[in-house]
């Protein structure tokens, strides 16, 4: 916007030699590479100074740094940004959406970020879209252990019955507790993952564990998720 306000700025004045200096390197290099998917103000920009090139103008587009503290390029960034509500030039579609789509992963995150106590979030603590598995009862499984919901651990919460305890360690059963607390499975776990203690996000990660399928069929966990 600047430079294209800097273009238009030059009309009044005669043809001669002119500079115009950008701290915007980003957009120096998409006006020195254009094709078709380039922004429509690019466009706008080499077409005014192709126009003032066929006028007898010379005009150079060159990168300076940041005009912070220097009293008379402030002044100019003032005068370029408040010509954005003088210059009539739409907004493409695409530049909305891009928009739209942050403003909303933006106000997910945050929400996201604010969940303490969901279990989900302990394992993916990142909004960012995860790959699905090819096979879907397996992907369910998945599912449901990230989430923390399976038939053994919550079925009691629909029967009206008592949560199922861990008789050896006295304490009510849980995803967590079956995957990576309780010792009666220490030694396949040792025998599947290497280790006696693993965490849930090694197992039900973003790639989840190799081996958690045949472990949780060797601990009969598996059909009664």
């Amino acid at each position: 916007m600047a430079i294209l306000h800097s273009l238009s700025e030059i009309s009044n004045y005669p043809a001669d030699n002119y500079i115009i200096y950008s701290d915007s390197l980003s957009v120096l290099q998409v006006l020195s590479s254009l094709h078709r998917h380039s922004h429509p103000l690019a466009f706008n920009i080499l077409d005014l100074h192709d126009r003032f090139v066929c006028k007898g103008f010379s005009i150079l587009l060159c990168w300076g740094n940041s005009h912070v503290g220097i009293s008379g390029n402030e002044i100019a960034d003032t005068a370029t940004k408040n010509a954005s509500a003088v210059l009539d030039n739409p907004i493409p579609l695409k530049d909305f959406k891009h928009y739209i789509n942050l403003t909303l992963h933006s106000g997910w995150a945050n929400h996201w970020n604010s969940q303490s106590m969901n279990k989900l979030r302990s394992i993916k603590p990142v909004v960012e879209p995860w790959p699905t598995l090819t096979n879907r009862k397996a992907d369910t499984i998945i599912t449901r252990l990230r989430v923390g919901h399976t038939r053994y651990t919550h079925r009691h919460l629909l029967m009206g019955e008592q949560a199922p305890m861990c008789t050896q360690c006295n304490c009510t059963m849980s995803v967590l507790h079956t995957l990576s607390e309780c010792p009666n499975f220490n030694s396949l776990c040792l025998r599947y993952f290497q280790s006696n203690t693993i965490s849930l996000t090694d197992l039900l990660g973003k790639t989840p564990h190799v081996h958690l399928l045949p472990f949780l069929k060797s601990i009969g966990f598996y059909p009664l998720i």
